[in-house]
C-alpha cells in the first residue's frame, strides 16, 4: 500500500509539475501589499497530497506568497495537533489581532483565500 502511495503521490507531483498554472503577475505595489497580508499565514501541508496540490495552485493562481510547512515533519505535525487539535492537511494558520484560526479542508481554505485576496 505504501508504494501505491508514493507512485500516486510522484505521478500528482510530476502532473502538478507538467500542468501548473501560471503564475498571477502583479504590479510591484499590490504585490507587496499581499506580501505583508500573508504574512501571518502559514498553510501545512504533506508534499504529494492532492488536496495539499489543489491549494497550492489556487496561490500560485492568486500570486500568494504563503509560508508552507510540512506537517510530516515531527515538530510540526506535534504543533498541528496540539495546537490545531487534529492532524489532517491541509490546514491554513490564520493570526489576525492576536488570535490564531485553524482552517481545514481545501476547499474551505481556497474558499478563504478567494474572498479575502480574489
Amino acid at each position: 500500500m505504501n508504494a501505491l502511495r508514493w507512485i500516486v503521490g510522484r505521478l500528482i507531483l510530476i502532473l502538478n509539475a507538467i500542468f501548473a498554472p501560471k503564475k498571477a503577475q502583479h504590479p510591484a505595489e499590490h504585490q507587496a501589499w499581499l506580501d505583508q497580508q500573508t504574512k501571518t499565514l502559514a498553510l501545512y501541508e504533506y508534499e504529494a497530497c492532492p488536496f495539499c496540490v489543489k491549494v497550492r495552485r489556487t496561490l500560485r493562481r492568486q500570486g500568494l506568497n504563503i509560508q508552507t510547512i510540512n506537517a510530516k515533519q515531527a515538530e510540526h505535525k506535534a504543533e498541528l495537533a496540539k495546537m490545531g487539535g487534529k492532524v489532517q492537511v491541509p490546514c491554513l494558520r490564520i493570526e489576525e489581532n492576536n488570535q490564531v484560526q485553524w482552517l481545514y479542508e481545501s476547499n474551505s481554505i481556497i474558499q478563504y483565500l478567494e474572498q479575502r485576496f480574489a
